[in-house]
């Protein structure tokens, strides 16, 4: 069955592979960029496929669109990029991340967050068990990811416990040991 996904942070590397995969899984992908580190390098080979839709949209601003999965990966990861404007980094992890819930709640769709292991500071703990909290720097030159992916993980978790029925939630997707980002898929408004 053919899903409509709209994938934030679509023309960056893992967004662009992200959108390919989806488009040969036969779905319609709606590729969400600012293009503050994505390029339409990374996504000229999909411009042509009739599934295949970009918008250039800061998700710190309410999007507008339909949509039966949202994959959320939209916030600058690298230090260069995060730390050029602090500010802007951490309204993309919170303020992106309210509107995209809000868009999953309206939609009924479903919607995964692409968290990092960041949220766990310089942990004094390898690896890291889900029980372990981080050892965090608020205030650090690397605060403005770090928390601000912690406080779209905790949105994530408040969505699910307001606006759901106390179903289960997934366990936490760990990619590997040495993975840079692990995933929570979240079912809001069903």
């Amino acid at each position: 069955m053919r899903k409509r996904v709209l994938v934030t942070g679509g023309a960056g590397f893992i967004g662009s592979h992200l959108c390919e995969r989806l488009l040969q899984e036969g779905h319609e992908v709606i590729c969400v960029d600012n293009f503050y580190t994505g390029t339409k390098d990374n996504i000229k080979h999909l411009m042509n496929n009739p599934y295949f839709e970009i918008i250039r949209h800061d998700i710190t601003f309410p999007l507008y669109v339909e949509a039966d999965e949202i994959y959320h990966l939209a916030c600058p990861a690298s230090p260069v990029h995060y730390q050029k404007d602090p500010v802007f980094t951490i309204k993309t992890a919170v303020h992106g991340t309210i509107n995209m819930l809000g868009l999953a709640k309206r939609t009924r769709a479903k919607i995964l967050l692409a968290s990092t292991s960041e949220v766990y500071g310089d942990p004094e703990v390898h690896p890291q068990p889900e029980e372990y909290w981080g050892n965090v720097n608020p205030i650090g030159p690397r605060a403005c990811y770090d928390q601000g992916k912690r406080c779209a993980e905790t949105l994530f978790f408040d969505y699910h416990r307001h606006h759901t029925s106390g179903e289960k939630l997934p366990p936490y997707l760990r990619l590997s040991e040495k993975a840079i980002a692990y995933s929570v898929a979240i079912k809001v408004g069903k």
